[in-house]
C-alpha cells in the first residue's frame, strides 16, 4: 500500500459528476490515500474549504476545475493565516485549463490527482491587483477579454478552447480598442490596446500564447500589448507561430500600473475587474505547487 499524504480536493460544482474523476478518487482511496472531497456551490466556498483543510492538517489542497477554480483556491491559500500552508495541487476540469495546460499537468484526472497528491512541491509566484485580488495565471484586457466573457457556455462545452477563437471572429465587428497608459520598471507605453495581457503564466483564452516567455518563479510579470489593426494576429498567434510584429509591445517588470480615461475590464483568470486605475505586482514565492518535474514554466 502506498503511503500518500492527506489531501483535500475542492471541485467546481460543474464538474462534480465527472465519472473519470469519481473513479480516480475511488481508486486512490482503495490504494490507501486519505482524500477529503468538497464541492463549491457559490463564491466564497473555496475560502471556507481552504480554512477547513488547514485545520485538518492536510499536505495538499487540490483545485479541481478550470482556471477560475485554480485561481480561487490559490488566492485563498495566499490569504490564509494558518502557520502551516498546504501545497496547491491541480486537476484540470474546465473549458480552457490554460494554466494547467501550459504547466504540463496531465488532462487525465487519475494522473493529475496522483501528481497533485505525491508530486514534488515547488515555490511559485502569484500576482496581486490593487493590493487585493490575485491571479495565478494572467490578467487580460481589451477585445480578448470581452470575447472570453461573452462566449456562450454551450459553445465552450462543445468546442473547448477553440470556441473563444470562433466567437472572436464572429464578433470582430465590435472591435474597439482601449486607450490606456502603462508603466513599469524601465517601461512606459501609451496608446490604444486591442488585446492586453499581463502574465505570471503564458497563455489565456483557450491557448492564446500572450506571454510566451513568462515563468512562474522568476519574480517578474510579462506584458504583451497588441496595438493598431492587429486583432487577427492576436487571435491566431498559436496557429501562425509568428511573434515578429511591429504592433506587438512587450515588457517585463515586477509591477505594472495601468491608467485609462474610461473604465476598462480585466479578466483575472476568469474573474472580471473593472476600473480606471490598476496596480499589478508580483508576490514572489507566495505559495507552493505540485508540478511536473519538466514543467516549462519553471526557470
Amino acid at each position: 500500500m502506498t503511503d500518500f499524504p492527506d489531501s483535500l480536493l475542492i471541485i467546481n460544482g460543474k464538474s462534480a459528476d465527472d465519472p473519470q474523476l469519481r473513479a480516480a478518487v475511488a481508486q486512490l482511496r482503495m490504494d490507501g490515500a486519505t482524500l477529503h472531497v468538497r464541492v463549491t456551490w457559490e463564491k466564497g466556498d473555496a475560502v471556507r474549504y481552504v480554512d477547513e483543510a488547514c485545520q485538518l492538517g492536510v499536505a495538499t489542497i487540490i483545485a479541481g476545475g478550470g482556471d477560475g477554480t485554480v485561481n480561487e483556491v490559490a488566492t485563498a491559500l495566499v490569504g490564509n493565516y494558518h502557520p502551516t500552508t498546504p501545497a496547491l495541487g491541480i486537476v484540470p476540469l474546465g473549458t480552457a485549463n490554460d494554466f494547467a495546460t501550459s504547466a504540463g499537468i496531465p488532462q487525465d484526472p487519475e494522473l493529475a490527482l496522483k501528481l497533485a497528491i505525491a508530486g514534488h512541491a515547488v515555490e511559485i509566484d502569484i500576482a496581486q491587483v490593487n493590493n487585493d485580488t490575485c491571479f495565478i495565471n494572467m490578467a487580460t484586457g481589451g477585445f480578448g477579454t470581452r470575447i472570453t466573457t461573452e462566449t456562450p457556455e454551450r459553445l465552450k462545452a462543445a468546442l473547448g478552447g477553440v470556441s473563444y477563437l470562433i466567437h472572436g471572429l464572429m464578433r470582430i465587428d465590435t472591435l474597439k480598442p482601449d486607450t490606456c497608459e502603462i508603466r513599469g520598471e524601465a517601461f512606459h507605453w501609451q496608446g490604444d490596446a486591442l488585446v492586453l495581457g499581463i502574465g505570471n503564466g503564458r497563455q489565456a483564452g483557450g491557448g492564446q500564447q500572450l506571454c510566451p516567455q513568462a515563468l512562474i518563479n522568476d519574480g517578474l510579470l510579462h506584458l504583451r500589448v497588441f496595438t493598431g489593426d492587429e486583432l487577427l494576429p492576436a487571435l491566431l498567434t498559436p496557429l501562425s507561430g509568428s511573434e515578429e510584429n511591429p504592433n506587438i509591445i512587450d515588457g517585463v517588470s515586477r509591477w505594472f500600473t495601468i491608467r485609462a480615461p474610461h473604465d476598462i475590464t480585466f479578466n483575472l483568470d476568469g474573474e472580471p475587474l473593472s476600473g480606471r486605475e490598476f496596480r499589478i505586482e508580483i508576490l514572489p514565492n507566495a505559495l507552493t505547487c505540485r508540478l511536473p518535474p519538466d514543467c516549462i514554466l519553471l526557470r
